[in-house]
């Protein structure tokens, strides 16, 4: 099989970003040269590499064996070029992967502990949708994802060898409210109390759903304001802009105006934050930083 560097490169690419777009937009390339890419490697080895799907690309059996030796192939070569520019080993090097929730306190306060007790471990953050992050695992550019998940918590995927999700910990949905108004004196609501009211929410996306309206709410929820941003959402709710909804765990770093309250006749809804990776064995350093997740899950589990 004639398959160049760059190939490969583009087919681990596609791979992870789900669209031909956006790997061009990484790689920096057209939209074009990467669809010629992926019709070259597909002529060389003969086999469809990618099925075409509305929204973007998913791999096929033959594309998931050729990107397995891809990733092999790529690593070895990055490394063949660590070592002839002289850079220094890094064994110590892991790419954690995270829902935006997850970043502000476990992630962090994990990050704070490791660098105190292994300084020479070299963390890489990458924040993403379950979707994105799970292709990152599959591609080789994950070491570990930090997964939210409901009930009955399928895998994330379905594709071969399963991926290994290890449970952290159980965390409750509550509603982030302004500190004054006529939520200030409330422990809880009920959904008749929020009925009527503005909703701050996370643009919904083709592999992601809307966040930030309780699941469930009857009626129609008025969305007037969409961003991703976790903070500025929370400083709308502070501003008096609405009502959202968080995770109780972030607590800690709720700014100053805001309350998180309990809505008491809606089912109460609960996510498990799982950690990630694919099968098999595991390097030191991403055994201490597996080891400083579970200790810090541990503790906002309390």
């Amino acid at each position: 099989m004639d398959i160049t560097v760059a190939g490969l490169r583009v087919l681990r690419e596609v791979a992870e970003r789900g669209t031909f777009t956006a790997a061009a937009r990484t790689l920096g390339y057209t939209q074009s040269a990467i669809s010629r890419q992926v019709a070259g490697l597909e002529q060389a080895t003969g086999v469809r590499l990618f099925d075409r799907r509305p929204g973007g690309v998913r791999l096929t059996t033959a594309g998931r064996a050729l990107l397995h030796h891809a990733v092999t192939a790529l690593d070895a070569l990055e490394a063949a070029d660590r070592e002839l520019r002289g850079a220094q080993d890094e064994t110590g090097r892991v790419r954690l992967g995270f829902f935006p929730t997850a970043g502000a306190v476990l992630v962090a306060r994990a990050l704070a502990t490791l660098r105190g007790q292994h300084p020479r471990i070299q963390v890489t953050l990458r924040e993403g949708t379950t979707p994105s992050l799970v292709r990152g695992l599959r591609t080789g550019t994950l070491d570990l994802a930090l997964l939210s998940s409901r009930p009955p918590h399928r895998s994330p995927d379905t594709d071969d060898p399963p991926l290994h999700a290890e449970p952290l910990l159980e965390d409750r949905l509550v509603l982030a409210v302004p500190a004054v108004g006529r939520f200030a004196d409330r422990a809880s609501v009920t959904a008749q109390d929020i009925a009527g009211e503005t909703w701050i929410a996370s643009p919904a996306g083709t592999d992601e759903p809307l966040l930030g309206i309780w699941p469930g709410l009857p009626g129609r929820p008025r969305v007037h304001h969409a961003t991703r941003d976790w903070l500025t959402k929370l400083h709308l709710v502070a501003a008096g802009a609405g009502i959202t909804t968080v995770p109780s765990t972030l607590l800690p770093v709720i700014p100053p105006g805001v309350r998180l309250i309990a809505i008491d006749d809606l089912p109460e809804e609960r996510r498990r934050v799982s950690l990630v990776r694919l099968p098999g064995p595991t390097t030191p350093s991403t055994d201490a930083l597996i080891h400083t997740l579970r200790q810090h899950a541990a503790d906002l589990a309390e």
